[in-house]
């Protein structure tokens, strides 16, 4: 499929199946949903199975947003996009899969503190979401080049802000007895710490996760946040479906068991495989490994 973009520039929209039932446009040179969204959504969804109302966080193309709504069939969603492309396929996802009825998306800046308390109040009647997600971006401004491609740079680069603008959204927003899942980047726990010491959300767990084993260091993470009281909870239920590595005790987040998504051959590992099940994708038997890094390298 081809459409017009910003700029009369054409771009090619490739697409892509993201459940067994959710179908989504998404530019083949431009951002595209990955693991860390798939992590988080997965993450997000097999904690808060019961959410009546979802907020996505800078929502991108609506991939989370989307995955929620497919798993969570009675929830009303909403996700906030500033960057203009990303709200416009985000938009176009929504209506190509017959979800507008229960799934809505605003243009605006998650760190308007306006649009978030209208939005809180038009959602939940004030009382805040079930279900707060978000995929931030990871370099700092300085740190990596911009792409010359707005919607790659805004999506890679912290141009509106990162992990600490995330939670100061997430707890103007966030129920009282919510839960709130980001993904971040590997060694932004420093931030994070101090994020949470300013907003007052207790930091529950980080899962990392690793694109290959043995072959790529960790490069992200996805941690569960909540408000004081509804720690313990949350806690519990969250190390129910995910194997704890450290004690559950403490005020440090407990680590859980990493998901990795490929092994040391670059064949898909089984937690791949129910991360495509869970999503009602069926696992591909006789698809090929993802060659190690030096192999290529070399090939190129």
């Amino acid at each position: 499929m081809r459409a017009r973009q910003q700029g009369n520039e054409v771009q090619d929209l490739t697409d892509d199946a993201l459940t067994g039932s959710i179908r989504v446009w998404q530019r083949r040179h431009g951002h595209r949903y990955s693991l860390d969204d798939v992590a988080t959504a997965w993450f997000a969804l097999r904690a808060q199975q019961q959410a009546a109302s979802v907020l996505d966080l800078g929502c991108g193309l609506g991939s989370v947003l989307l995955m929620a709504a497919d798993r969570l069939p009675q929830a009303q969603l909403w996700g906030i996009e500033a960057q203009t492309m990303s709200y416009e396929l985000a938009v176009k996802n929504v209506e190509r899969n017959a979800l507008s009825a229960r799934v809505s998306v605003r243009l605006g800046d998650l760190r308007d503190s306006a649009l978030l308390d209208d939005l809180k109040q038009e959602a939940t009647g004030g009382g805040g979401f079930a279900l707060v997600t978000g995929t931030p971006p990871y370099k700092l401004p300085g740190t990596a080049t911009p792409s010359s491609d707005s919607q790659r740079a805004y999506a890679r680069i912290e141009l509106r802000g990162g992990i600490p603008e995330y939670l100061r959204a997430a707890v103007r927003v966030l129920a009282q007895g919510g839960l709130c899942v980001l993904c971040a980047e590997a060694g932004a726990e420093p931030r994070i710490a101090a994020a949470c010491e300013q907003t007052g959300l207790r930091w529950l767990t980080r899962m990392d996760v690793v694109p290959m084993a043995g072959r790529k260091r960790r490069l992200l993470a996805v941690h569960a946040f909540a408000h004081a009281q509804a720690a313990g909870t949350w806690l519990a239920r969250i190390c129910l479906a995910h194997p704890a590595l450290s004690a559950v005790t403490g005020p440090n987040p407990v680590a859980l068991a990493p998901l990795i998504a490929r092994d040391e051959h670059g064949a898909r590992t089984e937690q791949a495989h129910e991360l495509r099940r869970f999503f009602g994708l069926s696992p591909q038997a006789n698809e090929p490994a993802s060659p190690p890094t030096r192999v290529r390298r070399a090939a190129g």
